[in-house]
């Protein structure tokens, strides 16, 4: 069985439009960040990564489906885990949900690279870290 990150936010005036409805291309943002956490909590960071494996996490590809707004004020969960994993990178499927309702479903595709922009195998100190959040069979 699979295990989740959990991010928790609440919905701040500066995240909505006229209408005090989420605009849309901050939930890129608010998945960002529950990504960013999900690492914290498995004892990295983008800085400590970069640091110690010469290396960055890049998003390669986002496919997001909008079900349902979020308005001003809303409290939100995050919700994330790694779908599939290659030796340079992984899918990483993530689930806003407002109470018991989700409100938006994505898959990034997120690549490890060195500082020329090209892929490098994932440390096996981050993979080990990651795999209890793999829910899927793990691709070579």
């Amino acid at each position: 069985m699979h295990e989740n990150f959990f991010y928790k936010l609440k919905v701040y005036y500066e995240d909505t439009d006229a209408a005090k409805v989420v605009y849309y291309a901050n939930y890129l943002k608010f998945l960002e960040r529950a990504r960013t956490e999900a690492l914290i909590s498995i004892g990295f960071s983008n800085r400590k990564i970069q640091e110690k494996f010469n290396a960055l996490i890049i998003v390669k590809s986002c496919n997001i489906e909008y079900k349902k707004p979020s308005f001003l004020e809303d409290e939100l969960i995050v919700r994330s885990f790694v779908k599939s994993i290659t030796k340079t990178s992984f899918f990483m499927n993530q689930v806003i949900s407002k109470g018991n309702e989700i409100i938006v479903e994505a898959q990034v595709h997120l690549v490890f690279i060195n500082k020329e922009s090209k892929p490098v195998k994932i440390p096996d100190e981050i993979y080990s870290k990651f795999k209890p959040y793999f829910c899927d069979t793990i691709k070579t």
